[in-house]
């Protein structure tokens, strides 16, 4: 799964045939790592997004668009200015890295024609989007990369643009077949090792395709190759090489039971056998879009959320350990009917007492069994029966005091846990905003002052149609669920939880029917244990009763209820079901 030299350079090839010539008609800039950039060419209209995402670096041509904060951020306001209406003249791959070069063609604020390069690097953590001169002079950076940083370059305007060489490799598309069989030949790693280590844009992958290809045992040591295999192993290699030379790509993805599992520019035959199939897509920016889509997703969101999701933690451990202190105290108080009995059994044979006495064997009339009573040899029979009825009442208040804390702080943790269940599942920015709310209004994060104006609410449950056409909704967060249990719901349509573990309301709409196929069951039990806690795990237990039997629990916190003989099933966690327009 590397975003190698030879996926950029079939993006190259594509965005040649696509955007070269074309004109630079809006410049947005969704993210503080991420440009989303409009261009007209040959009567069309594409965007082209760039993340330089620490995370998930991504380049590829999407019909999607996203929204742009209010005030562009200042590196898209430079670039409007410079380029907001350039002419895209040239695009091109520096060897086999892992950069592609935009060459624009602008008119200046004199009206002169002039050109810049707005340089991509993807390139895992130091991923960058640079802006410079002709003359490769940085006039700026989406991120700005210090000496204190790196040592190896800085990345700051005025400085002067270089690809840094950190590591010798050669250049695959010039390299000869002397050159090739030296590198093999002296290497001690093993032949797929050393095709990506010492060739530049080579990925594991794509180093493993080629021993396929040639029919060479990768895990075997390069310096043990024969004459023969070292020449069948360089024109194989060769044969890819010129492919990518000739723009000759064909994506494709690798699938397996569970879904993607790889993709490479070219179909990779390594992946064959029963258990996988291959996907052809059209583009490679198709393929890349719907390879890294959903991950990029989850990646932003789990971005922006950190802070709730620190908040969230910090509560429930601190909650933690407080249960399990009362739990411990609580325990503590379970000794505290032996001191009544004392008390009682003192007050009854007291009278045989003379004196002194450090200890009292008596008849337990509780159990008709003898029992031995601890005494204070310096206090009377009446005074250590009080004593101990002392001891009695001190744990019995103990006791009782504990048993509504402990209730309240296991609830405490049940709510914080349901909400650190809702972050799981947020997928959009607005699905976060309703669990800020919460935090609020529960006192886990400052409340808004009373002149702030209070966020809209844009995120709607999750809306999927059953096999068999039934409507069926599930909660994202606390109040979501609290909205389709009580308002969505009517009386004969089903609800759907897992049993016992934090996660979303799913609700049937029986649209008035009595009996519904077992499959609407099936499914969503399967969405219940998907979108719960358990997601995970290979099989979920999940409670379903009709909602006319769902009473809300009085003080709670929204999302919490309770039933009474319910009906149960077990699910495998799954959400194969297409969310409903």
């Amino acid at each position: 799964m590397a975003f190698d030299g030879i996926t950029i350079a079939s993006l190259v090839h594509e965005f040649k045939d696509t955007l070269e010539g074309g004109r630079i008609s809006k410049i947005a800039q969704p993210e503080k790592d991420e440009l989303l950039i409009a261009i007209k060419n040959n009567k069309e209209n594409y965007r082209l997004q760039i993340s330089a995402s620490a995370s998930l670096p991504l380049i590829y041509l999407t019909d999607k668009n996203k929204p742009s904060p209010m005030t562009a951020p200042n590196f898209c306001m430079l670039l409007r200015k410079h380029i907001g209406s350039a002419r895209i003249v040239g695009i091109s791959q520096p060897g086999l890295e892992r950069i592609i070069e935009f060459e624009l063609e602008h008119l200046d604020e004199m009206g002169d024609l002039c050109r810049k390069k707005l340089i991509v690097e993807i390139m895992g953590k130091h991923s960058n989007i640079i802006f410079c001169k002709e003359d490769k002079t940085i006039i700026d950076s989406i991120k700005h990369v210090s000496a204190q940083v790196s040592s190896v370059r800085e990345v700051l305007p005025g400085r002067e643009y270089f690809i840094p060489q950190t590591v010798a490799k050669e250049n695959p598309l010039t390299v000869s077949q002397e050159e090739f069989a030296g590198l093999m030949g002296n290497s001690p790693m093993t032949v797929q090792k050393a095709l990506y280590n010492r060739l530049t844009g080579i990925s594991p992958i794509m180093a493993e395709e080629i021993c396929h290809l040639a029919s060479i045992d990768s895990d075997q040591s390069a310096n043990q190759l024969s004459e023969a295999e070292l020449v069948h192993l360089y024109h194989t290699f060769s044969l890819v090489m010129e492919d990518v030379r000739d723009g000759n790509f064909s994506p494709a993805i690798v699938h397996d039971g569970d879904g993607p599992v790889e993709y490479a520019a070219f179909p990779l035959t390594c992946y064959e056998g029963a258990d996988y199939h291959l996907e052809h897509v059209a583009s490679i920016s198709a393929l890349l879009e719907n390879y890294y889509a959903s991950r990029d997703t989850v990646t932003r969101i789990r971005q922006k959320s950190s802070d709730l999701r620190r908040i969230v933690q910090t509560a429930l451990e601190r909650n933690y350990k407080k249960y399990d202190l009362q739990l411990k105290q609580l325990g503590d108080t379970e000794k505290r009917e032996k001191y009544r009995i004392y008390g009682e059994l003192l007050n009854t044979y007291g009278y045989e007492l003379q004196g002194g006495e450090k200890s009292l064997r008596c008849l337990n009339y509780y159990t008709n069994e003898e029992i031995t009573v601890p005494l204070d040899s310096q206090l009377s029979a009446k005074d250590n029966a009080k004593k101990h009825f002392d001891k009695y009442n001190k744990l019995k208040r103990t006791y009782e005091a504990l048993t509504d804390l402990t209730k309240e702080t296991k609830a405490e943790i049940d709510h914080l846990e349901s909400i650190s269940s809702a972050l799981d599942i947020a997928l959009k920015e607005d699905d976060l905003v309703q669990i800020k709310e919460e935090l609020m209004e529960y006192g886990y994060i400052k409340k808004r002052r009373s002149g702030d104006k209070k966020p809209r609410i844009t995120s709607r449950p999750f809306h999927y149609i059953s096999s068999d056409g039934y409507h069926m909704y599930v909660g994202k967060n606390n109040y979501q669920n609290e909205e389709l249990t009580f308002k969505v719901a009517t009386g004969n349509d089903w609800w759907f939880h897992a049993k016992g573990i934090p996660g979303s309301h799913v609700i049937v709409k029986s649209e008035g029917k009595t009996d519904l196929p077992d499959r609407v069951f099936e499914e969503a039990g399967a969405l219940a244990a998907y979108y719960s806690k358990g997601r995970d795990n290979d099989k979920v237990e999940i409670d379903y009763i009709q909602k006319k039997n769902i009473k809300k629990v009085a003080g709670s916190a929204p999302g919490f209820v309770i039933y009474h003989t319910n009906y149960s099933l077990v699910a495998t966690p799954s959400c194969s079901l297409k969310e409903a327009d």
